[in-house]
C-alpha cells in the first residue's frame, strides 16, 4: 500500500453531454462554442468531439476556421447549466471512492489514493462514471499531479496510464518542451532559441542560466517541471478564488458610448457576484482592433461591495485608455479582500 495521485479526465466533456443528451448525434462531428453559429465572427471552440477531431477541430480554434475544416459537423452553442449539472454528478460519484476528490474544473479532478493496485481502482472508477452518467473519462496515475496529468493524456478517450519517477526519463525524456503541463508554444519557442528542445535538454540545463532568461521563479520552475516533479498533496477543500472577471468579444468593433456601456454591464454584474466579499482592487481590459490588449488597474481608497463604487471605477480605469481606436473585446475584473 502507498499514496498514489490520480487524475480524472472527462473524454471531450460538452460534446458527450451532448450526445447523451441527442443519441442521434452519436458517430457524428460534433462542435460547441459560441452561439452554435460557426458564422458569427470571433467565436472560438469550446470543445468538441474525437469524430470532429479527426477534422483538425478543436478547443481554442476559431469557430469559422472549425467550420472551413468540418463543414458537415454539427454546431451547438455552449450551455454552461447542463455541463455544471453534469459535472456535479461525476464528482459525486468520484465522492463514493476512498479517496480525497480535489475538484480542478467541470472536466477534471486530481484523487489522492492509498492503494496497491491504482490501475483496479482508476477501473472501477471509469465503471461507476460511466454507469452513473453515461460520460467516459481517462485516468492517469503518478507520484504526483504534474505526472498523473500527464499519463492521462496519454491513451484518451477511456484509457488508464502510469507515469512516475521511474519512468519518467524513458517516457519523457525525448518528447518536445511543450508536452510538459504548463510550458506553452510561446515558452517552448523561447526554449528552444536556447537549444533547449526536448524535456531531457531542459533537465539537464543550468538552472542559474533559465533564472537569467526567464527569472529568478520561472526559470528553475522550468526545470523542475522537466524533472518531473509537482504537487504531491491533494485537498477536497474548496479552492476559493481570489477574485473573478467576465469579459466580452464583440462580433463588430465598438465605439464610444457603446463601450462605456459594456463596462457598466460588466462591472455590475461582478458587483452582484461577490458572496459578500469586499473588493479592494478593479482592472479592466481592452483589446483594440485588430489585436492588442492591455489592461490597467486601480486600487480601491477601501474595501467595498457598493456596486457603484466598482462601477465608477470601471469607468475611471477606462478613461485612461485612449479612445483612437476600435474595441473587439472588452473585460473588467475584481479582486477581493
Amino acid at each position: 500500500m502507498r499514496d498514489w495521485v490520480l487524475h480524472v479526465d472527462l473524454d471531450a466533456f460538452m460534446a458527450a453531454v451532448e450526445i447523451l443528451r441527442n443519441p442521434e448525434l452519436h458517430g457524428r462531428p460534433v462542435v460547441i462554442g459560441g452561439n452554435g453559429d460557426p458564422t458569427t465572427p470571433r467565436t472560438v471552440v469550446a470543445t468538441a468531439s474525437y469524430d470532429a477531431r479527426q477534422y483538425g477541430v478543436h478547443s481554442g480554434i476559431p469557430m469559422r476556421t472549425a467550420h472551413r475544416r468540418c463543414p458537415d459537423a454539427v454546431y451547438l452553442p455552449t450551455d454552461p447549466p447542463a455541463y455544471e449539472a453534469a459535472s456535479a454528478a461525476v464528482m459525486a460519484v468520484l465522492r463514493t471512492f476512498p479517496v480525497t476528490v480535489e475538484v480542478w474544473g467541470l472536466d477534471e479532478a486530481f484523487l489522492g489514493a492509498t492503494t496497491d493496485d491504482p490501475e483496479t481502482l482508476a477501473r472501477d472508477i471509469q465503471h461507476a462514471v460511466t454507469d452513473a452518467t453515461g460520460l467516459t473519462c481517462s485516468i492517469g496515475i503518478g507520484d504526483n499531479k504534474h505526472q498523473a496529468k500527464l499519463a492521462a493524456q496519454a491513451h484518451k478517450p477511456a484509457g488508464v496510464s502510469r507515469l512516475t519517477t521511474d519512468t519518467w526519463h524513458t517516457t519523457m525524456g525525448e518528447r518536445p518542451t511543450t508536452a510538459l503541463w504548463g510550458i506553452g508554444p510561446k515558452t517552448g519557442r523561447k526554449l528552444a532559441d536556447l537549444g533547449l528542445h526536448t524535456v531531457a535538454q531542459l533537465a539537464a540545463a543550468d538552472p542559474a542560466h533559465l533564472a537569467a532568461h526567464f527569472g529568478p521563479t520561472n526559470g528553475p520552475w522550468l526545470r523542475y517541471l522537466a524533472l518531473g516533479k509537482g504537487e504531491t498533496t491533494v485537498t477536497s477543500t474548496p479552492w476559493v478564488p481570489r477574485g473573478h472577471s467576465h469579459e466580452t468579444t464583440f462580433t463588430r468593433d465598438l465605439t464610444d458610448p457603446a463601450a462605456m456601456h459594456h463596462i457598466t454591464t460588466l462591472a455590475r454584474r461582478l458587483a452582484g457576484e461577490t458572496d459578500g466579499r469586499p473588493v479592494i482592487r478593479v482592472t479592466v481590459k481592452v483589446r483594440f482592433s485588430p489585436f492588442t490588449t492591455h489592461t490597467k488597474q486601480a486600487k480601491l481608497a477601501e474595501p467595498t461591495l457598493d456596486a457603484d463604487t466598482i462601477e465608477q471605477t470601471a469607468h475611471t480605469i477606462f478613461g485612461r485608455f485612449p479612445h483612437d481606436r476600435p474595441v473587439r473585446l472588452l473585460g473588467v475584473s475584481v479582486e477581493y479582500a
